[in-house]
């Protein structure tokens, strides 16, 4: 289902930072963080769909995406993993390709869908939900957000508990000299993203059945069912500093090993 906490235009150093858990059966197909063919599209990718739940490019446009919780869905959507693909690739801003998508939100299943251009400083939210309404497309204000698997900041357990923390975190880290200095990428992993504490029931949001929404009511999800186990597979960290640098780490698991990997590079900002 995932969950994400990003900082946007917020930090005295950094444009983006953004934090996310993939939460997926773990015997679905996938790739680890790797340049795609041809090279400007950055990220983990779904070997079943072909798409991706995170990605960015070397343009410095960034997109990532949670499914919505839902009792029903369409057997014959399209896949979501398409979208930020799709995005990274085209040339229009976030607004004008969020705009475009109105017009096909219906073939897809419940998404929420965050895009972002770091050098022209836009960010927009999408949702196609709730179902027989229009799209949702609103530019994301600087600050500290989370999304999970209802609106944008809804305050759902989970999204209060990452909030908060998320928050004390940075602050710490815009204590510092100078730029990276002072951010505690792996704290910020082990703190906040394993955490397994649970919603009371009487704070979940009563869509599905209680015991599944109590399994996933916690940052980090693990849930044993018929079809295997479901929960969080890998852990993504993405920073834009304002000079341009980027890095892209991720903690996955591979044939039930964890594993890590980094990737850096430099926004090109001077395209046109």
């Amino acid at each position: 289902m995932c969950i994400a906490a990003f900082s946007w235009l917020d930090h005295p150093f950094y444009s983006l930072i953004l934090l996310q858990n993939r939460d997926e059966y773990h015997s679905r197909p996938t790739k680890a963080v790797e340049w795609w063919e041809g090279g400007d599209i950055l990220g983990g990718r779904d070997e079943l769909a072909g798409g991706t739940w995170l990605a960015c490019s070397r343009s410095g446009r960034v997109a990532f995406l949670t499914n919505v919780l839902e009792r029903d869905v369409m057997l014959d959507a399209k896949s979501r993993g398409d979208l930020p693909v799709v995005f990274l690739k085209s040339e229009e801003g976030p607004k004008e390709f969020a705009e475009k998508l109105a017009r096909d939100a219906h073939k897809y299943n419940g998404f929420n869908l965050v895009l972002a251009d770091v050098v022209a400083r836009k960010m927009v939210y999408v949702t196609n939900r709730p179902a027989g309404e229009p799209i949702t497309i609103h530019e994301v204000s600087p600050g500290t957000h989370v999304l999970s698997n209802a609106r944008l900041n809804s305050p759902w357990h989970k999204v209060q508990r990452l909030r908060q923390g998320f928050k004390e975190l940075l602050q710490k880290s815009k204590g510092g000299d100078e730029a990276g200095g002072g951010l505690p990428t792996k704290e910020m992993v082990e703190k906040l993203m394993r955490d397994q504490v649970k919603a009371d029931q009487n704070r979940l949001p009563k869509i599905c059945s209680l015991d599944w929404e109590f399994g996933l009511s916690s940052i980090y999800v693990e849930v044993d069912t018929p079809l295997g186990c479901y929960g969080t597979r890998s852990t993504a960290i993405v920073t834009v500093e304002d000079d341009g640098k980027a890095v892209f780490y991720e903690k996955y698991l591979e044939d039930g090993i964890w594993k890590e990997k980094t990737v850096g590079y430099r926004v090109n900002k001077t395209r046109q």
